[in-house]
């Protein structure tokens, strides 16, 4: 059994040309509300389509950057990004952080996202490939080698690949299982799903479901549960007149208060400022 993520980065890795631009987003200024940024570096790879891309140049003006398939945009600690969600595209997303690197693959079709995967493994210690990241922030400042940056962004493609390969080979039960139920709750987050009902549906205790959310997401199962549903609540007040309290059902949420408190834990805004503030930056980027 492979990685999903073999068939998809083989060919980049034994094409000569698979990698056909980086580009460096910086960290100079104040991040752009909406815009996506996290404390660890990233690479941001267009495998089909292409994407336009706002970040900052190496003077720390905000720049427009028309990314095609084959291209990559290093992204590094606390660096940001806005990708413009306007064109079909597919992307891929590696986040290397202290202890774990993670992927997430996003499809969109031009009107909607279709299924996209996620996943994370254990590095095997801060150091490995921690050299061939900081080359990559050192080349932030000398963006005209292409070649040493190329070369660099297929050494790490080559060790994600790596960790992922060996990480399916070596996966436990109990992964396998936690990524089944991960699957589960993704396809039905819009029921009145329970620990009780989800641990019914894999014959498995509910106490156990509890522990193989903490063992192997690190993160509780209502947790999880409320940060899949308020993810597609973003999705549907950026693209759909609901009112708020439809929206709050047709994502799982029986009580439509208790769905505007998570909301505002998790991005500090009511859901109606959320979608003003979307819509407003919609507006003058049209402008």
């Amino acid at each position: 059994m492979t990685h999903l993520l073999c068939p998809l980065l083989t060919p980049v890795l034994e094409h000569p040309h698979g990698i056909r631009q980086v580009y460096f987003a910086g960290a100079q200024h104040s991040v752009p509300e909406l815009s996506y940024q996290v404390d660890f570096p990233r690479l941001e790879l267009i495998l089909e389509g292409e994407q336009m891309m706002k970040c900052e140049d190496e003077q720390g003006n905000n720049q427009d950057v028309r990314m095609l398939a084959g291209d990559v945009l290093f992204v590094p600690a606390k660096g940001w990004n806005s990708p413009q969600w306007q064109e079909p595209v597919r992307t891929l997303t590696l986040l290397f952080g202290k202890q774990q690197l993670g992927f997430s693959l996003l499809n969109w079709d031009g009107a909607q996202f279709t299924s996209g995967e996620k996943g994370n493994v254990g590095r095997r210690g801060s150091r490995v490939g921690a050299f061939m990241l900081q080359a990559l922030n050192e080349l932030a400042w000398h963006r005209s080698d292409q070649t040493t940056a190329q070369f660099l962004v297929k050494g790490l493609l080559s060790h994600a690949l790596d960790l992922f390969s060996s990480f399916v080979k070596t996966a436990s039960r109990s992964q396998a299982l936690f990524e089944a139920v991960r699957q589960y709750i993704e396809e039905h987050y819009r029921e009145p799903l329970t620990r009780d009902s989800v641990a019914k549906a894999f014959y498995i205790s509910p106490n156990y479901l509890s522990h193989l959310f903490q063992k192997s997401g690190g993160i509780g199962l209502n947790e999880y549960l409320n940060y899949v549903r308020l993810e597609q609540a973003k999705n549907l007040l950026k693209g759909y007149d609901m009112k708020v309290r439809e929206v709050a059902h047709a994502c799982g949420f029986v009580d439509s208060n208790y769905f505007c408190r998570q909301f505002r834990k998790s991005t500090e805004r009511s859901p109606s400022e959320y979608r003003r503030q979307y819509r407003s930056q919609l507006e003058n980027r049209a402008s």
